[in-house]
């Protein structure tokens, strides 16, 4: 049995993605590691991060990122699906590259794909997810934040990555064209098993300053530049987290792996530990009056069970 782990990504430095430490908290189980590496800036160093690793595992396929052909935020799946199609596991272990595992989980993710590799019905293995929030002390369980997500796929030809590249789906006569990766007509959920395990997504922990400008460059996939600057426009050049003290604390241990990426945090000062959300600002989803609401009954009422929320799998 063989695993391939695959990523893509640009400029990771620029933007603070920990990119290296995504990639060495699986390195240790898979057989190989694709990276479909953009067309980075000149003053971006995410090539150096990744080759200082030093694992003949790791190979890179260098890319563009053609935005234009590629709107709606699928030019993340199309460049997933670059990695994706040079892997030659029998299971390919996606990460994004603000996401970690921790090593804790590792023999067991192992043993499960040796368990299941002989099994068809199973296409893949779900994850648990911790979003953190601001810093790495305050992780989200708020509604609208998934829960579970793909990320250990089959090998399989009609297996693609799907819309913005969160998930996975079944797409048959798939021609990587925008439309496929947004179809969802003649194509069907992937039929998976939960791995218990958890993937710690780093993507909403970084500087203020560096979180807005990645904002903005994350809307800018989906809508044009005029738009993604309004959307991002505010008082302050500043992302604001907000209030954290509405969003639960992290009472776990982080990936070993990432502790030193931890040890960069230095804007706890700029943060809002306390009070209300600045009112000059539209509130952040989890802030809202129907999703504070909908976050009581769920973890109140329904035992952290979902009202509704996005999930493109079928569980075996």
């Amino acid at each position: 049995m063989r695993i391939s782990g695959f990523t893509c990504v640009k400029n990771a430095t620029l933007l603070y993605f920990p990119v290296k430490q995504s990639i060495m908290s699986i390195l240790p189980i898979v057989d190989e590691f694709v990276v479909a590496l953009g067309d980075c800036a000149a003053n971006d160093h995410t090539r150096e991060q990744i080759l200082s690793i030093g694992s003949g595992k790791i190979r890179i396929i260098d890319t563009v990122w053609d935005t234009q052909t590629f709107g709606h935020g699928t030019i993340l799946a199309q460049q997933t699906e670059i990695a994706r199609a040079a892997c030659t596991g029998d299971w390919l272990f996606y990460l994004q590259s603000d996401e970690a595992v921790h090593e804790k989980a590792l023999p067991d993710i192992r043993a499960a794909c040796g368990r299941y590799v002989g099994d068809a019905r199973v296409e893949g293995f779900v994850f648990d997810y911790r979003h953190f929030w601001g810093d790495y002390s305050h992780v989200h369980n708020a509604h609208g934040w998934y829960k579970r997500e793909i990320r250990i796929i089959r090998n399989l030809p009609d297996v693609h990555s799907w819309r913005d590249a969160q998930s996975f789906r079944h797409i048959p006569d798939f021609t990587e064209s925008e439309k496929d990766f947004l179809r969802k007509e003649n194509t069907r959920k992937l039929a998976v098993l939960p791995i218990g395990a958890e993937i710690y997504h780093y993507g909403w922990v970084r500087p203020p300053y560096l979180m807005r400008t990645k904002k903005r460059n994350m809307d800018g996939f989906y809508h044009d530049r005029a738009r993604a600057d309004a959307m991002n426009a505010a008082p302050t050049e500043d992302f604001d987290y907000g209030p954290l003290d509405r969003i639960p604390l992290f009472k776990g241990t982080h990936p070993a792996i990432i502790r030193e990426w931890m040890a960069r945090f230095d804007w706890g000062k700029s943060l809002q530990h306390g009070g209300a959300p600045d009112p000059r600002r539209e509130l952040h989803k989890h802030e809202k009056t129907k999703n504070r609401v909908q976050t009581w009954i769920e973890q109140h009422l329904l035992g952290g069970r979902e009202l509704g929320g996005f999930r493109n799998y079928r569980l075996l």
